[in-house]
């Protein structure tokens, strides 16, 4: 299966209110070069979180903003892409059907699936709905994150092509996992096993192993411990 893809990449921009960010992208035409670290003209704030090698392109399915519009029927106008900052958006690719692991083929590049892309706060602002990111959790209508592992030229007209699949766990699988069940070692040990999970991902899961105990990941929903009510 082939999947058209539209292309999107942004400058870091500061937002009174919130913190600097890229989530603001336009669509762009024509040849890119893809590197290790995105695609050129990319960029990301707070690099700790954003970017890197594991995180280089976030993918959002675009049939999940009509959903989107009709819960928040007041914001329905920006729902449309790329509203989630992400870099590449088809239809017919979702979190069902794409799975840790996966390796696309896209114009001369090889992109592998890494991870769901993990809300943060920021996605809150951007849309001013306070707890957007929890509920993009809580849905899994995340998109996700790939890393590079051929470089070369992307366009629109090249459309996105499965080259390997490699696990049994979807994106679905993955945020399940992650965030909707309580502490279950069998589960960590089943995503640690995807190949091509990222590394941070990969430290997660086996800390919770070690620990016996699930993360407080409330700063990243919110951006601050989490609010009262």
């Amino acid at each position: 299966m082939h999947y058209p893809a539209d292309i999107y990449i942004g400058q870091v921009r500061d937002y009174p209110g919130s913190r600097p960010s890229a989530i603001g992208k336009v669509q762009v035409e024509g040849a890119l070069t893809l590197t290790d670290l995105g695609l050129e003209g990319d960029q990301q704030a707070e690099k700790i979180i954003h970017g890197g090698p594991d995180r280089a392109l976030c993918h959002y399915p675009r049939e999940h903003y009509a959903q989107w519009a009709r819960q928040f029927p007041a914001q329905a106008d920006l729902f449309i892409a790329p509203a989630f900052g992400e870099n590449i958006s088809t239809v017919g690719l979702t979190e069902e059907n794409v799975f840790i692991g996966d390796i696309f083929r896209w114009g001369d590049a090889l992109i592998q699936v890494t991870q769901p892309r993990s809300p943060c706060f920021k996605v809150n602002f951007h849309f001013a709905i306070s707890d957007l990111s929890l509920l993009m959790q809580q849905s899994a209508r995340t998109g996700w994150l790939y890393r590079v592992i051929q470089g070369g030229t992307v366009s629109a007209d090249a459309p996105l092509e499965l080259a390997s699949r490699t696990s049994n766990v979807s994106i679905r699988d993955a945020a399940a996992i992650a965030w909707h069940m309580p502490f279950d070692d069998e589960q960590y040990h089943r995503l640690l096993s995807a190949a091509g999970l990222s590394v941070s991902w990969t430290r997660t899961m086996q800390k919770r192993r070690i620990s016996g105990q699930i993360e407080d990941y409330s700063r990243r929903l919110w951006g601050s411990a989490k609010p009262a009510g």
